[in-house]
């Protein structure tokens, strides 16, 4: 009776009562196949940058993807309507190093936008029920260690010479978390560790409204570029002008933009005056406009071989 009490308390003897691997594998392939809906958040590496990410996946073809690298930070959402993305350093590293580029980097700020292409991360190995048991469980489980627990569930971890897998213990044994083996590199990344929740979820994903579209810079708050600055009326007083087109549209912005001329020595590099100028009324899409501004304390006569240049301060969206 000792000993029986014993073995109770222990569990059953000789692995009884526990699933068997088939069972745990076509479990984990069937119910992430089946689920609707489900979250994966973790740390991987690809091309030799570690990310961190967070998706929420939404069957057929919605998802709201978090990534944080050491350079870039992106957000992105992919509904039947298309695809979204948000990340001010993101935009700013993938934008070209032109004045007009960096003009509408300032403008999207962290605001939405569309129409320009950005690689979110795809995992098929690993949001596919079928193509995860192919990449790391069946064949490729070598050992199997039971009553582990990820995050308070009971799990059994199924390791191989990929990735250790934990699959809940208690039907329909779902994948809890895929820890990677260094040196495995499957879907073009390493170093994966990635956790697996929310299950059948309500996400509530939908579309962000007011993106701004590059294909239709109109979209965009005023975007203004110098094409040009005239200092045939720097007398005295000292009367300066630039010619300005608008690459956005009217309306949109957070503040006015505003332009601001700066009159340098060119031998000394030494700032001589400046002055600063709104823009208003704004114009629309690439329509061009002109300011004024007087530069203060300044005979333009003292300076002829001055140099004038004028930059556009354009605030962005609201």
């Amino acid at each position: 009776m000792a000993i029986l009490a014993m073995l109770a308390a222990c569990g059953l003897p000789f692995g009884l009562g526990l699933p068997t691997i088939r069972a745990l594998n076509s479990g984990a392939a069937a119910s992430l196949d089946a689920a609707k809906s489900f979250r994966i958040a973790g740390s991987y590496t690809e091309s030799a940058t570690a990310w961190k990410v967070d998706l929420e996946l939404v069957r057929p073809a919605t998802a709201h993807v978090l990534l944080s690298g050491p350079s870039d930070d992106l957000e992105a959402i992919i509904t039947g309507q298309g695809s979204y993305f948000r990340g001010e350093k993101f935009l700013a590293n993938h934008m070209g190093a032109d004045l007009a580029s960096r003009s509408l980097v300032q403008a999207t700020g962290n605001g939405w936008w569309t129409g320009l292409s950005a690689t979110v991360p795809d995992f098929p190995d690993f949001t596919k029920g079928s193509s995860l048991a192919s990449t790391f469980l069946g064949t490729a489980v070598t050992s199997r260690t039971d009553h582990v627990s990820v995050g308070g569930v009971p799990a059994v971890e199924l390791s191989g010479p990929r990735a250790d897998v934990f699959v809940g213990e208690a039907p329909p044994y779902r994948v809890l978390r895929v820890h990677m083996k260094h040196g495995a590199v499957v879907d073009g990344i390493s170093e994966a560790d990635l956790l697996y929740s929310d299950f059948n979820r309500d996400f509530a994903i939908t579309a962000p409204s007011g993106a701004v579209n590059f294909s239709d810079l109109s979209t965009l708050p005023p975007v203004y570029t110098i094409v040009s600055v005239d200092t045939s009326g720097c007398a005295s007083p000292c009367v300066v002008a630039a010619s300005l087109k608008n690459l956005g549209a009217r309306s949109g912005a957070r503040a006015p933009s505003t332009i601001t001329f700066t009159m340098t020595d060119p031998q000394t590099n030494a700032v001589i005056g400046t002055c600063t100028v709104t823009v208003q009324p704004d114009v629309v899409h690439s329509a061009t406009t002109s300011v004024t501004c007087t530069i203060g304390g300044v005979n333009g006569a003292d300076h002829n071989a001055a140099v004038v240049t004028a930059v556009a301060d354009n605030p962005g969206r609201a």
